[in-house]
C-alpha cells in the first residue's frame, strides 16, 4: 500500500499542514492501493512564497545555467522512465505501450525545452528600441490526470527555460505518479523554492494558486468548466492565463482516402489513451458514398479491440480513471442510445469477462447528428461517432460545428486536397494520414478548447513578458 503524505516546498520534502486523506484506488482492480494526504490553503501559501523568495534570483540566471538544469532534470526523470511507467499502469490504467511512452515523453520535453532555449532572442531590435523578453515571474501549473507525468514536465520545462519559480498542482488521482516527479526534480538538484508541488483538490488550493498576488501566471490543463472558473479567478488581479481545454475532434475522411490505411488511424485516433485525450478524434466524418464499407470495417476492429488489463502488451482498451468517471461514459452511452443513434459496436456495461475495475466497452454510434450529445460533448472515453456528409464543404461545416477547436485529422490520397480541408477546419491543429507528434510545434485550441499556446516557441513566450526600451537619439539620427 502506497502512502504519500508529503509536500514538495522550497526544496525539501514536507509533512501537509493538510489533513484529509483521499483513497488511491486501482482502476484496473477496484481496490484500494493507498492514500494520499491533501495539502490545504496554508499548504498553498506556503508553495508561493517559497517560489516568490526564489523567483529574483533565479529569473537573473542566464540560459547556459537554465540549460544546465534543463539537462539534469532530462536525466533524473529519463531515470525513474520505468517507474513512472509502472504507475501509469497501476494507478491510471493506462495500456503498457502508452505508459512506456508517456514516461519517456515526460524526460524529453526537458531536451526539447532546451532546444528551443538554446536559440532563442531574448533581446531584439524593434523598431528605434530595444525589445528584451523577461520571466513573467512566479507561476501555478495545474495539471491533469490523464497525462499526468508527461503535463507535468512540459509545462515546468517551459517555465524554467522562461526563468519562472513553479508551484505545481497536480491532479489529485494522479498522486503517485506526481509524487516519482517530485522525487526526480530533487535528485536534479534545484535550487530551492524554484519547483514546488503540493497535493490538494483543485477545489481548496485553487482560490490561493489563483489569486494569491504572488502569483503572476497561470498555466491549466484539464476541463473546460474548470477552465472558465479559474480564469474568472484570475481576471480579478489580471493574471497571465493559459488554458488547455477540453475537445470534440472531427476526423474528416475524404473520398479519395486508402482506406486500408486511413480506418486503422481513424481509430487509433479515436481510441488513443482508451479515449482518455482532449485530442481523440472522436466524431468521424465519412462520405455517404462510401458509409457501408467504412461501418462494415469500423465494426469488424472496434469488434476486436482488446480491452483488460493494462500491463498486458496485448491490451489497447484500459479501465477509466475511476468509478466515477466510468459513470460518466455509461451516461453518455446510454444516452446516445436514447438520442436514436444506431449502436454499431459497444455498447453500456463492463466488457465480457470483466467483472471488476472500470471497463467500458469500445463502442461506435453511426446514425449520429451532430446536434445530439453525444457528437457535441467531451466524453472522453472509449466512444466514437460516425456521421456522414455529402461534400467537402458540408463535411467542413459539421467539422467546425462544435464550440471545441482543440484538434483536427484528414485522411486523403492528395496532400494537396487535405492540405487544404486542414487550413478550414477551426481547430489548433490538424494531423493529416496519421499521427503525427511534434514537441517544438506549439500546441493549443481555437474557441473553447483553450487560450494560448504550449511547447514550441510560443509556449516558451507565454512564460515571458515583452520590455520595450527607447533611448534618446543620438545627435546625428537627431539633425
Amino acid at each position: 500500500m502506497y502512502s504519500i503524505d508529503r509536500a514538495y516546498v522550497d526544496g525539501r520534502f514536507v509533512r501537509p499542514h493538510g489533513q484529509e486523506r483521499m483513497e488511491l484506488v486501482s482502476p484496473t482492480t477496484g481496490d484500494a492501493i493507498g492514500e494520499v494526504v491533501l495539502g490545504d490553503e496554508t499548504d498553498a501559501v506556503q508553495a508561493v512564497l517559497a517560489a516568490t523568495a526564489a523567483a529574483p534570483a533565479f529569473a537573473a540566471t542566464g540560459r547556459a545555467e537554465r540549460l544546465d538544469l534543463l539537462e539534469r532534470l532530462h536525466a533524473s526523470v529519463m531515470a525513474r522512465s520505468a517507474e513512472l511507467r509502472d504507475a501509469t499502469i497501476e494507478e491510471y490504467g493506462g495500456p503498457l505501450a502508452r505508459s512506456t511512452w508517456v514516461s519517456r515523453v515526460a524526460a524529453q520535453t526537458f531536451l526539447d525545452a532546451a532546444a528551443t532555449l538554446r536559440d532563442y532572442e531574448f533581446e531584439r531590435i524593434a523598431g528605434r528600441s530595444r525589445l528584451v523578453m523577461e520571466p513573467v515571474g512566479v507561476s501555478t501549473l495545474i495539471t491533469p490526470w490523464n497525462s499526468a507525468a508527461g503535463s507535468i514536465c512540459g509545462k515546468l520545462a517551459m517555465a524554467l527555460a522562461a526563468g519562472c519559480t513553479t508551484i505545481i498542482k497536480p491532479s489529485e488521482l494522479s498522486a503517485l505518479q506526481s509524487d516519482i516527479v517530485a522525487r526526480a526534480i530533487h535528485d536534479a538538484g534545484l535550487p530551492p523554492g524554484v519547483v514546488n508541488m503540493v497535493h490538494g483538490r483543485g477545489s481548496v488550493l485553487g482560490g490561493v494558486l489563483c489569486t494569491h498576488p504572488g502569483v503572476a501566471r497561470i498555466s491549466f490543463t484539464g476541463s473546460t468548466a474548470t477552465g472558465k472558473a479559474i480564469a474568472a479567478m484570475a481576471n480579478e488581479s489580471v493574471k497571465r492565463v493559459s488554458l488547455g481545454l477540453g475537445g470534440k475532434s472531427p476526423t474528416l475522411l475524404l473520398d479519395d482516402a486508402d482506406l486500408d490505411t486511413a480506418i486503422p488511424g481513424a481509430i487509433v485516433a479515436a481510441f488513443q489513451n482508451s479515449g482518455q485525450a482532449c485530442i481523440a478524434g472522436t466524431r468521424l466524418l465519412v462520405p455517404q458514398a462510401l458509409l457501408a464499407e467504412v461501418l462494415a470495417r469500423v465494426r469488424s476492429a472496434v469488434g476486436q479491440m482488446a480491452v483488460g488489463d493494462p500491463a498486458d502488451p496485448r491490451t489497447q482498451i484500459g479501465p477509466m480513471v475511476s468509478a466515477g468517471h466510468f459513470e460518466r461514459v455509461q451516461r453518455y452511452i446510454r444516452r446516445g442510445v436514447e438520442e436514436g443513434a444506431t449502436l454499431l459496436v459497444g455498447g453500456p456495461g463492463r466488457p465480457d469477462g470483466l467483472a471488476r475495475g472500470f471497463f467500458v466497452r469500445p463502442t461506435v454510434f453511426a446514425d449520429v447528428r451532430n446536434d445530439m450529445e453525444i457528437a457535441r460533448e467531451e466524453i472522453f472515453g472509449p466512444v466514437l461517432c460516425i456521421l456522414a456528409y455529402r461534400s467537402e464543404d458540408e463535411a467542413v461545416q459539421i467539422a467546425n460545428d462544435t464550440p471545441y477547436g482543440l484538434h483536427g485529422y484528414v485522411f486523403s490520397s492528395d496532400p494537396a486536397r487535405a492540405d487544404a480541408i486542414a487550413r478550414r477546419l477551426q481547430v489548433g491543429r490538424v494531423a493529416i494520414n496519421g499521427m503525427q507528434h511534434d514537441p517544438l510545434a506549439p500546441f493549443g485550441g481555437f474557441k473553447q478548447s483553450g487560450v494560448g499556446r504550449e511547447y514550441g516557441v510560443q509556449g516558451l513566450e507565454s512564460f515571458l513578458e515583452t520590455k520595450i526600451i527607447m533611448e534618446p537619439p543620438n545627435e546625428r539620427s537627431a539633425s
